[in-house]
Parts: structure tokens; sequence; C-alpha cells
């Protein structure tokens, strides 16, 4: 196991080596260092639980794609993740809010922590929106599956597949989502929200319009019997939605400091461990071990979207997100384990087939 996340304890060791470097410059205070270290770790921790119903996801349409895709992903994707999304994400936002260049928002972010907080956190609204529907689009797409055979929660998964039937019913249900919350805001504000909820829902639709017409070109290339989803529609699928999961990291990251690097640092590390994880699953296939598994995700997905689009009334605490997402994922392990043991014929099965 320790092969899978060798990189990201070295990774973390160099981040926290920056960490106790930066901290020390800037308070030459030892107090103030472990302070910023031990921030640095709970973000790390924050993005970790956030983000395991992400490593899952990924996993399941990694395991589908070839090597060489999985390759990119894994590497280019994490580096837009990692420097994209926990560092020009928020100066980007900066920039655009308040006017500024790039390099004027940097230094805002450096010299006046306070102000960069602010402005990040003034385009809550609409980052929740357009994190929100993206994030719902994805739960709610995997579940409004009439061909899908494997049911966790029976007495509503079955009737969600059955609903399926009726075309584009998980965009009807998500745009009534929408009007709903923005009637409870100012009006400047539902704007903003129906707007980039809106948009979430066309990114969505986009991207898996995408990879579907790369489906067909390629003829869905098959690979040991299996159909091989197409790469490159893959890799913008999994990088949107790296992207909507770093959204509430990001902005919650804010409740512990307005420090750029410390919030860098921090969320970068979690970051990297949840690449490992993902790595984990897929060579693994633990997806194939444990059948409720990727259920479990999805219904932490459908809670995460739920809660990032209701963030945009109401406060909700960061922690209470990573706690429902790691019970519902807990919940599914276990079913799973009890339906092997129950089934022992059935787990050797999916080992086959994993392998």
């Amino acid at each position: 196991m320790m092969r899978f996340y060798k990189g990201s304890i070295l990774f973390t060791i160099a981040c926290l080596v920056l960490g106790a470097w930066y901290g020390w410059s800037q308070s030459g205070n030892l107090a103030a260092t472990a302070s910023m270290l031990w921030i640095i770790v709970v973000l790390a921790i924050l993005e970790v639980s956030l983000s395991f119903d992400n490593a899952v996801v990924n996993a399941a349409v990694l395991k589908d794609m070839d090597d060489i895709w999985q390759k990119r992903f894994l590497t280019w994707g994490m580096v837009i993740a990692v420097f994209g999304m926990r560092i020009v994400f928020p100066l980007a936002i900066v920039a655009v809010a308040a006017g500024l260049g790039p390099v004027d928002a940097l230094k805002l972010s450096l010299n006046n922590p306070a102000e960069y907080e602010k402005i990040v956190s003034s385009a809550h609204v609409g980052i929740a929106g357009f994190g929100g529907a993206f994030l719902a689009m994805v739960g709610l797409s995997f579940f409004f599956d009439g061909e899908k055979e494997i049911h966790w929660l029976k007495w509503i998964e079955q009737k969600l597949a059955l609903v399926s039937s009726i075309k584009a019913a998980e965009i009807a249900l998500l745009l009534v989502v929408l009007y709903l919350i923005s009637r409870m805001l100012p009006p400047d504000e539902a704007l903003t929200f129906m707007v980039s909820g809106t948009l979430g829902l066309v990114s969505f639709i986009a991207v898996e319009a995408i990879s579907t017409i790369l489906e067909m070109r390629d003829e869905a290339m098959a690979v040991n019997g299996q159909i091989v989803r197409s790469g490159l529609g893959g890799f913008l699928y999994l990088n949107v939605l790296d992207a909507s999961f770093s959204f509430d990291g990001v902005i919650g990251a804010f409740a512990l400091s307005n420090n750029m690097v410390i919030i860098a640092l921090g969320l970068s590390i979690g970051a990297m461990f949840v690449r490992s994880m993902t790595i984990h699953l897929v060579k693994q296939g633990t997806l194939a071990e444990y059948r409720y598994l990727e259920h479990g995700a999805f219904w932490a997905i459908i809670v995460l979207g739920a809660i990032m689009l209701l963030s945009a009334r109401f406060h909700i605490p960061e922690s209470v997100t990573g706690l429902i997402g790691a019970v519902l994922i807990g919940l599914s392990l276990w079913w799973s384990v009890r339906h092997n043991r129950r089934n022992p014929d059935a787990e050797l099965d999916a080992a086959i087939r994993a392998d």
C-alpha cells in the first residue's frame, strides 16, 4: 500500500518544510511558525475529508480509460488541480472582482490578506451556484440511469432509474432547485446564482457531449472486451469535476486562514493524497471488490452539491460536509463487505474481473 502514497508523503514533507521556512521568515517566532504548520495540516485533512468521494468517482472514470490517458490525468490533471485551482483560481477571482492585473492580485494576496479574503468570499454565491449545479448533475446522472443493474438504496435508486425514462428529468429537477433557492436570495444575488447555476448545468452537458462525440468518432475502442472511455472526453470531465470539488475547499479554507501561501500548501497536500487514493482504487480494483462503494460516493456528491447550492443562503460548516460524505462512503463500504460475506462467490467474480 505504501507505494501508492510514497510520493504524497514526500510532497507533504516538502510542503511542511516550505511552510516552516515561510512561517519563520514572516514571524521570526517559533510559536507562530508552529501555528502556521498546524493550520497547513488541518487544511490538508479538511481537503482529504471533503474529496474522498472525488477519488472514488475519479477511479470509476479512470478504470475505463487507457493507460496513456490515465497517466495524463494523474500528472497534468494534478498540475491543474494543485496549481490552477488552489493558487490561480482565487487570484483570478480577485483580479476580475477588483479590476486588478495578475501581478497586483498576487501582491494583494501577500500584502493585504484580509482584503484578499473579502474579495474571494464575495464571489461565493456565483461559485456555489456553478459548483453545486455541476456536482448535482454528476450525482443525479449516475442514478437517473435505466440501464443500471446494481442498486444500494433500492427503495429510492430503483425509482430514480424508472424516472430516467422521462427525458431530461434530472435537468428539470435541478432547475427547480435552483429557482427555489434563488427565491431566498436578494434580487442581485438571485440573478448571479441562477446564471452561475445555469452555466454549471451547461458545462456538464457540454463536457458530456464532447465525451460522447469523441467516443463515437473513435468507435468506442474496445480493450480486453471492455469499452474504453474516450481519453480526451474523460480527461475534460475529470478536470471540471475536480474543479467543482475544489470550490468548497478553497472558500472553506478562509475559515482557518486568509494567507494564500498557507492555504495553497495545505490544500495541495490534500490534493496529492486524493491523487494517491485514486491510483490505489484503480490499481487494486477496489470498486469491483466493493460493489456499493461507488454508490456511496455518488450519494456523497449529491449531498455536497446540495450543500454548495444551499450555502448561497445558509452557512454550513465544512466539517458537516466532510462528515456526511464520510458517513455515506463508510456505510456503502460496510454494506459491500456484508454483501461479500453473504455472497463469497460474487466477491471472487469481482476480484477476477478486476484482474
